[in-house]
Formats: structure tokens, C-alpha cells, sequence
């Protein structure tokens, strides 16, 4: 089954992402047809910042580290590195003769913007044509800015759709009527279950660093409990950018 076949809307699939090889190979030595990459992870075992667009390095090698375990691999490239359509072609491309079945192109941009909608259009139709699965992502909920449907409907010549942040099934219902494209939503522990997303019309729903922060609290819980002491409870995401050093 192909990357794309994956996506059926209304049938989610579990997308689980790691963060470097040895999480890579255990997912995939659990069955997963398709592991994907985190950014927050990538950059906390390199100690860079997330979301700077700083591990374009980091990401290419942690992705040809994992090319041959077997599963399909997704691959989160934040905005693509770069600004310049003609510098993310060669990115995807650069991926894709690696065998990355799909990338994830945000529109977040490090300060708390977002991507001009002409510019990111551009940025998407670089990535195509390489033969990978192009992962439009939005981040109007993440960042509380912008119209989500308005992006998403300006998205429809990627592959598919992703909107982080995006929890309420009316919402998530909403969108994914408003395109047809597979839409691929963020999995919260205490947000929908997949039978909810599946009836909302959801393709996709991916961990993100959901699993890299359990790696984490499941260490500090083991190294607090030598000292029987209680286990910490999961960090958040914010939580666990602000131990990463600052973009520069």
C-alpha cells in the first residue's frame, strides 16, 4: 500500500513520530505502516530550537538513518528550511531520492506569524512533482492567528491537509468538509478518540511530539523514583521548547 493510499478519509490511520533512530525502529518493530518525524524531538537530541528553521542537517540525516527500517517515512521539514521555492525543490527532492514517502510543510513561521498565503502556495507547488506525499500544514490554531477554512481552501493543490490544535469535532467536521483533500489532525490525550476523528471525516491523525515528551517524563520518572520520589507529570510542549536553547 502506497503512502497515499494510507489516507481514507472517515478510516484514519495512526501516525506515530519519532525523534531519532532507536524510536524510529521501535515503531516500526511494532507494526506501523508509516512512522513520522518530530520536529520538537529532532531538535531537543541535537540541542537546537524548534520551529527556527535551524535542523534542515539534522532532519536529512535522521531521515536517511531510518529510509530502510521497512515503513513508509514522513517527514517534518517545518516551512521547508527556507523562504525560497526553488531551495525547498531541492530539499523534497533531495528526500525523495532518499525514498521519503511524504513531507510536512508548515505556514508557522518562528515569530508567531504566519506565511504569506501566495508565498506558501508557491512553497507547496516546489515541493510537488518529486513523487512525495505534500502535507500542507496550517498553524492558525497553534498560533490563535489567520482563517483557518481560508487556508485550507487556498492548500487544495497539496496532497493533504494538516491543522494542529484543531480539537472540537464540530470544527474538525468543518474542515474536513470544506476540502478535498485527506485531512491529518494532532492527537490530545484528552481531545477526540480515533472513533470520534474517524466519524468527523478525519485521514490522518499523527502524535507529533506527543511521544517524545512521554520518552521524556517516562526518564525523569525513572530517575526520580531511585530517590522515591513521585513522578512528574508529562511536560508540555512549551514546556519542553524552553529547556531547548534560543534561535540565535
Amino acid at each position: 500500500m502506497s503512502f497515499h493510499d494510507l489516507h481514507r478519509p472517515g478510516e484514519p490511520f495512526l501516525l506515530p513520530n519519532a525523534w531519532d533512530y532507536g524510536s524510529a525502529a521501535a515503531l516500526a518493530a511494532l507494526g506501523f505502516p508509516a512512522i513520522g518525524t518530530t520536529s520538537l524531538g529532532v531538535a531537543a537530541v541535537h540541542g537546537r530550537p524548534d520551529a527556527a528553521g535551524v535542523t534542515r542537517a539534522e532532519t536529512v540525516e535522521l531521515a536517511e538513518a531510518i529510509k530502510d527500517l521497512g515503513v513508509l517515512v514522513t517527514v517534518d521539514v517545518e516551512g521547508g528550511f527556507s523562504d525560497d521555492p526553488a531551495e525547498v525543490s531541492d530539499l523534497v527532492a533531495g528526500l525523495a531520492a532518499l525514498g521519503v514517502a511524504g513531507v510536512n510543510l508548515e505556514d508557522g513561521r518562528p515569530d508567531g506569524t504566519l506565511r504569506p498565503i501566495g508565498l506558501h502556495q508557491e512553497i507547496i507547488e516546489a515541493a510537488k512533482g518529486h513523487g512525495v506525499f505534500v502535507n500542507a500544514r496550517t498553524d492558525t490554531c497553534w498560533l490563535r492567528t489567520g482563517d483557518t477554512l481560508e487556508r485550507v481552501r487556498a492548500y487544495a493543490h497539496a496532497d493533504g491537509v494538516f491543522v494542529p490544535g484543531l480539537t472540537g469535532l464540530d470544527a474538525i467536521a468543518e474542515v474536513a468538509a470544506a476540502t478535498p483533500l485527506p485531512l491529518n489532525v494532532l492527537f490530545q490525550p484528552d481531545g477526540p478518540t480515533m472513533a470520534e476523528l474517524a466519524a468527523a471525516g478525519v485521514a490522518r491523525v499523527s502524535t507529533g511530539s506527543l511521544l517524545y515528551r512521554a520518552a521524556l517524563q517516562g526518564a525523569l520518572a525513572a530517575a526520580l523514583a531511585v530517590q522515591g520520589r513521585p513522578a512528574p507529570g508529562m511536560p508540555t510542549y512549551a514546556e519542553t521548547a524552553a529547556l531547548l536553547p534560543r534561535s540565535r
